[in-house]
């Protein structure tokens, strides 16, 4: 590239995506897939002498709001796939449509499979092709899932990615870098993968679904690895196709609330969610509060369990990063976040409010006929407590058949343990615990080995 700097990655550890800021040249700067959030681009623009002139989207995502409108409001121009029926202002792009990015060219190649309407991006430096953006098409020892459109377009897709990949993406020469939107700990991977960026000729000679013979069998591995998804992602690409709503770059803070002021909120329906750690959970809460620990997948579990539609009022401890969880919320589509509770638990404690704890239990008590484990499948088939009921946490509100008698969740360090107990909680379920730790520590403990 002209340019002698290689692309800037922006990794967000929580939806296990990557995005990135190419230098152009000119003190101009292009975003690939960013984030809702727009300042980290511009801060890193700015550190660099340059402006953030373009924005490039590769599919409407399904599992965070694209950021590209944010830029977009900042001058920034924007680039995303015809086919997408974006609302907002952008340049639509087909097959082969090049962008002359002053010195530098940008090639859209069609690759439907991870969604109908998806491009990836060839960077050109002349006629030399310098990075291929490959978005949700080709990852890094995988590719993108094919399940999130609808059931009955789901093979359809499969055959589709299939096809992009042999004819647009694996003609490309070997040493090619690919940088890809969707990496480890991704919900739009299947499976997920590790590294973030990798080569053509790497992922030839090293990719598992790659190595497929043939259509059929590629179909038939893909689909055989998908597992469930974030039901926000349901909603998630219209909300990019219409466009959201903007705030700028501007760090955002929470309105205190009285004790008084949040009850009247949750009797009108507002969700109580707190963010506390595990630890600060059990020892008290708000009955009927949702715990979700603030960490880098808070916003995940928030629109796995929360309705989007609902007020939000939060519950954090004096050192919690208000910033991070309004940036969390907002990049899943949350946008009633109403404020939090003033001077947080204790000021509830204070009030004289009701008040409830769920105990923690050390890996060498627990029983695994009366433990429920809520990770997810493919966690749980690596090996679980034997004898342990199982149900993943994003489909716990809707079963019914739970064991009897008291219950001890767990999952792999109790976060999500803790999420659960307080949604059985808040159905009027007693004597529930949490396991401190997961299956490992409750092997290491008890000597036993792990199903």
């Amino acid at each position: 590239m002209t340019p002698s700097t290689a692309p800037l990655p922006f990794v967000d550890e929580g939806l296990g995506n990557s995005s990135y800021l190419v230098d152009l040249g000119f003190g101009r700067a292009l975003a690939i897939d960013p984030a809702r959030d727009p300042s980290p681009y511009l801060a890193a623009a700015e550190r660099a002498g340059l402006r953030v002139a373009a924005a490039a989207e590769t599919h409407l995502h399904a599992d965070f709001v694209s950021g590209s409108g944010e830029l977009a409001a900042l001058g920034a121009r924007v680039l995303a796939p015809a086919a997408g029926g974006l609302e907002w202002p952008h340049r639509g792009v087909g097959d082969g449509d090049e962008i002359d990015l002053g010195g530098l060219r940008l090639r859209a190649l069609a690759t439907p499979g991870h969604t109908p309407e998806h491009v990836a991006y060839l960077l050109l430096d002349g006629d030399r092709p310098a990075a291929l953006f490959s978005g949700g098409s080709l990852l890094v020892g995988a590719v993108a899932r094919t399940d999130l459109i609808a059931p009955d377009r789901t093979e359809e897709l499969a055959r589709s990615l299939w096809r992009s990949l042999q004819e647009r993406i694996l003609t490309l020469p070997d040493e090619l870098p690919v940088y890809p939107t969707h990496g480890a700990g991704s919900f739009c991977s299947a499976p997920t993968g590790g590294e973030r960026t990798t080569t053509i000729g790497r992922e030839k000679r090293t990719n598992p679904l790659l190595a497929a013979p043939d259509e059929e069998a590629f179909v038939a591995r893909l689909l055989g690895g998908l597992g469930s998804y974030p039901r926000y992602f349901l909603r998630m690409r219209e909300v990019n196709r219409r466009g959201a709503p903007i705030y700028g770059p501007e760090p955002a803070g929470l309105a205190p609330l009285t004790p008084d002021a949040v009850r009247r909120l949750v009797g009108a329906g507002a969700a109580l969610v707190d963010a506390r750690p595990v630890t600060a959970f059990a020892a008290g809460h708000v009955p009927g509060s949702l715990s979700i620990p603030l960490r880098p997948v808070f916003g995940t579990w928030l629109g796995w369990l929360v309705d989007p539609d609902r007020a939000i009022v939060l519950v954090l401890d004096d050192d919690q990063d208000r910033a991070d969880v309004v940036r969390q919320a907002r990049n899943v589509g949350f946008e009633h976040i109403t404020g939090e509770l003033a001077a947080g638990f204790p000021a509830w404690a204070a009030a004289g409010l009701p008040t409830a704890t769920i105990p923690l239990v050390e890996p060498g008590r627990v029983n695994p006929s009366g433990t429920l484990d809520v990770r997810q499948d493919a966690e749980f088939a690596a090996g679980h407590l034997p004898g342990v009921a199982h149900v993943e946490l994003g489909s716990l509100g809707g079963v019914a058949d739970l064991p009897d008698g008291p219950l001890t969740l767990m999952c792999g360090h109790g976060e999500r343990a803790m999420s659960a107990a307080s949604i059985l909680a808040a159905t009027g379920r007693r004597q529930l615990a949490v396991l401190v730790g997961g299956p490992d520590d409750w092997a290491a403990a008890t000597g036993r080995s792990l199903e």
